[in-house]
């Protein structure tokens, strides 16, 4: 497939992606693993796993975040662009519209009752990602990758820290896993 096509292509899947996401950042990362692992094959699962791991330790949206990291990660630096462009445009569409209808919105019964809806069924979606995500490891029998997500989630759920330091120490326990594996390969 030429460039100009599998630029299309992304602008086309983060553009309709989200358009019809609604629940923040996490759903749209589920829809595009479907989308460009399951569907395109354009990236492997694990990889996928990774890109979401950068998209959410970076500063922002985590829906931009995974945009730019699959747009940079199939076409480079104008992969990321396009992707981005792409993924903003419905959200800044809709809110444009929303703030001129606010106070229409606001008052209305069946938009509270339908937005209440639409939570439930955003929860039942990021519980499914974490079950995968987590099932991802699960199956690569990474006893180390598992003990760190079962403790950043004891340290977050029950000990309520704040998820920037997890968040960093994860990612320097990884460095450290990484650098002391390429030091074990070298030898």
């Amino acid at each position: 497939m030429n460039k100009q096509k599998v630029l299309w292509k992304i602008f086309i899947s983060t553009l309709y992606l989200s358009a019809f996401t609604f629940g923040g950042g996490y759903v749209i990362v589920t829809l595009m693993k479907k989308k460009f692992v399951d569907e395109l094959h354009w990236i492997e699962e694990d990889e996928m796993l990774d890109l979401v791991a950068i998209a959410q330790s970076a500063p922002g949206a985590i829906a931009v975040n995974g945009a730019i990291v699959v747009g940079y990660k199939l076409m480079g630096v104008i992969g990321a662009l396009v992707a981005i462009i792409a993924t903003v445009i419905p959200p800044f569409v809709i809110i444009s519209l929303i703030s001129v209808f606010y106070t229409l919105f606001k008052q209305s019964y069946i938009v509270n009752k339908m937005l209440e809806g639409m939570q439930a069924g955003v929860g039942a979606i990021i519980l499914s990602v974490v079950f995968e995500m987590a099932s991802g490891i699960r199956r690569e029998h990474n006893h180390l990758s598992m003990a760190i997500l079962l403790t950043a989630f004891i340290a977050t759920a029950l000990f309520n820290i704040n998820v920037i330091y997890i968040i960093l120490i994860c990612g320097a326990m990884g460095t450290f896993k990484a650098l002391s594996d390429k030091k074990r390969s070298i030898q």
